[in-house]
């Protein structure tokens, strides 16, 4: 009998670049937008880590490109194979096709279903589903090109405005935190131009950013397992430039030239209980009503006074970043590595036992 396996499938930079630059994108903006994918850059350091981790709990680990999945999925053993998305995508990026691939060979997966891996990077569509979940998410208007496809409501406190599908929560300039709506509808021209993509205009709201990590290393895991923590960055709010910086073949060469700062992470819980307990319950609403389970990611603001802001949720989290490390060394005592072997080797182990 052959040896359980993971499958790992991922979405590399320099792919998605060429793809973007057929389809006539500047070299600027196409390395902007694919360095979002760069935890496949990252996490491809350790695939001989990985392998290991792997080999030392019985399960052989293939880690694969996107544009090669489809073979590789088509002729796998349904009976000993486990497929993990490391990263999602539904329009700039192709990774959502992964896990729909994998339902088409009849295996199984790690994470959501493929249904959220389109929900989660529309963030426009996603957040009408949270509000109505009755989940504490601020209202959006969407704007496309300095038009509203559907207008912000009033603020006192400014909007913030982020691209719709780009794949994170960033504002993409200093400035994309705005006064007015019509300073919105400016950005939406810039973003539009750039990017082609749409933007998500929101009341701002204040708070210190909260990034909340799941991994169920141990497949009965429940909420309990959550790591909320403070993410500190010193700004209020992450530009492309500063996530360009702490990640992928970009993040590498600020290391070099000393422009990394990574942020600085504090438990939620250390400080405001209150506010954790909150981030749980709306945690375990999701893993509920949507069907998050597995391994994901959730966004936060926290103000003092404990109100919480759910800003988005992601269904493939950055595992190499440092805040999902930090996660993994505090909640399991496991290197990355490590944990990522034992989730599989649990999930695979079990299946071949029965």
């Amino acid at each position: 009998m052959p040896l359980p396996q993971l499958v790992l499938v991922y979405e590399p930079e320099d792919a998605c670049r060429a793809l973007l630059a057929a389809q006539g994108f500047s070299e600027r903006h196409a390395l902007e937008i694919s360095s979002y994918l760069a935890q496949s850059t990252d996490l491809a350091l350790e695939f001989e880590a990985i392998k290991e981790a792997c080999g030392k709990r019985g399960i052989r680990f293939v880690a694969t490109a996107l544009g090669d999945a489809g073979p590789v999925l088509a002729s796998a053993d349904p009976g000993t194979t486990l497929v993990w998305t490391l990263t999602d995508g539904v329009a700039y990026f192709r990774g959502g096709a992964a896990p729909a691939l994998a339902r088409l060979a009849g295996l199984s997966t790690i994470g959501a279903d493929d249904s959220l891996f389109a929900l989660c990077q529309d963030k426009f569509r996603s957040g009408a589903v949270l509000c109505a979940l009755g989940l504490p998410v601020p209202p959006a208007g969407l704007a496309r090109d300095g038009e509203w496809l559907a207008a912000p409501p009033a603020s006192t406190s400014g909007y913030f405005t982020k691209p719709n599908r780009l794949g994170a929560k960033i504002g993409i300039w200093p400035d994309s935190r705005c006064g007015q709506a019509d300073d919105a509808l400016a950005i939406s021209r810039r973003v539009f131009s750039a990017y082609r993509d749409d933007i998500v205009v929101q009341p701002y709201v204040a708070g210190r950013n909260v990034r909340a990590s799941f991994l169920a290393v141990d497949p009965s895991a429940g909420i309990e397992a959550l790591g909320a923590f403070f993410v500190d960055s010193g700004g209020d709010f992450q530009t492309m430039a500063e996530s360009m910086a702490l990640y992928g073949d970009t993040g590498a060469t600020a290391k070099v030239e000393g422009a990394y700062v990574e942020p600085e992470l504090v438990a939620v819980a250390e400080g405001q209980p209150e506010a954790d307990r909150r981030i749980r319950r709306i945690a375990a609403a999701l893993m509920q009503g949507l069907g998050l389970r597995d391994v994901f990611s959730m966004d936060f603001r926290v103000e003092q006074d404990d109100t919480v802001h759910l800003i988005e949720f992601e269904v493939c989290p950055g595992l190499p970043c440092f805040d999902f490390r930090a996660y993994c060394a505090a909640q399991w005592n496991l290197s990355l590595p490590d944990a990522i072997a034992e989730t599989a080797a649990r999930r695979l182990i079990s299946t071949a036992s029965t």
